[in-house]
């Protein structure tokens, strides 16, 4: 006996709808403010979002290599564009989200007045050793390199640097005591973490380049990855980038980074 039509359709409006989820990519220096996008996201769409979290550098590599992200978001903008203009991207969806920004971290444990004198501190006989972003495939590595070389402390205190995997694993070696002191990125020294744990100082945004940071929609995106693609140009996507010191794209063509300037904050 076949089932009237109108019960038919009853039962399929019934099924709710799968949500569904998104492959997303990116840069450690996003740690804190990307899940507070992805929790927003999900909130208001009910997909899922798989977050991995690594250096920009590697992400392009594994990309290349056929890495399934629908989504990434890289601490430059070389990496997108790269991609874009190797065919792996959507033509057209590079966009920056944000200006990123360098911090000299110490924990709470130092006695060093940062304010008073900035990097000078990592002349101090009790910072041994310094922990940095890996250089080769970090954009924040090779800023915090670029900082120390137009500080003319560069050659001073290479002995010093001990390098993470990427942004996030050289805050965490402050944190946990490996290293007495880090370069990395102000997002994460505005975390609830390293504000409780320690204090920063902003470094001069004039002794490293400029850390324009885009994301992509890679080619393969489905709907749900093109939906994150645009909610991270949201007004609260940009409020989260906002609280965690990323300058919006506007303001980076217009010369002007948000606060904190050059100071020591907790």
């Amino acid at each position: 006996m076949k089932a009237a039509p109108w019960i038919l359709c009853f039962l399929t409006a019934a099924i709710p709808l799968r949500a569904e989820s998104v492959n997303v990519a990116a840069a450690s220096d996003l740690n804190f403010a990307v899940q507070e996008i992805i929790k927003s996201f999900e909130h208001n769409t009910g997909n899922t979002v798989r977050l991995t979290l690594g250096s920009s550098g590697n992400f392009y590599a594994q990309i290349l290599n056929g890495a399934p992200f629908d989504v990434f978001l890289s601490a430059d903008m070389d990496y997108p564009k790269r991609l874009e203009r190797q065919g792996y991207s959507v033509p057209g969806s590079t966009f920056t989200y944000g200006v990123g920004r360098l911090a000299l971290w110490v924990p709470n444990r130092s006695s060093l007045d940062l304010d008073k004198i900035g990097m000078n501190a990592l002349l101090d006989d009790s910072i041994r050793k310094i922990a940095i972003a890996n250089p080769e495939h970090a954009p924040y590595g090779r800023a915090a390199v670029a900082a120390l070389e137009h500080t003319k402390l560069y050659d001073r205190v290479k002995g010093k640097l001990v390098l993470g995997e990427n942004v996030s694993q050289a805050a965490q070696f402050v944190q946990s005591g490996a290293a007495d002191a880090g370069i990395v990125a102000m997002s994460i020294a505005l975390s609830r973490p390293m504000r409780d744990g320690g204090r920063y100082w902003a470094v001069p945004a004039d002794t490293y380049p400029r850390l324009e940071q885009a994301a992509v929609l890679l080619k393969h995106a489905g709907p749900v990855g093109k939906a994150f693609h645009e909610w991270l140009r949201s007004a609260e996507a940009r409020r989260i980038f906002d609280n965690y010191g990323f300058a919006a794209s506007r303001e980076a063509r217009q010369g002007v980074l948000p606060q904190p300037r050059s100071g020591v904050r907790r």
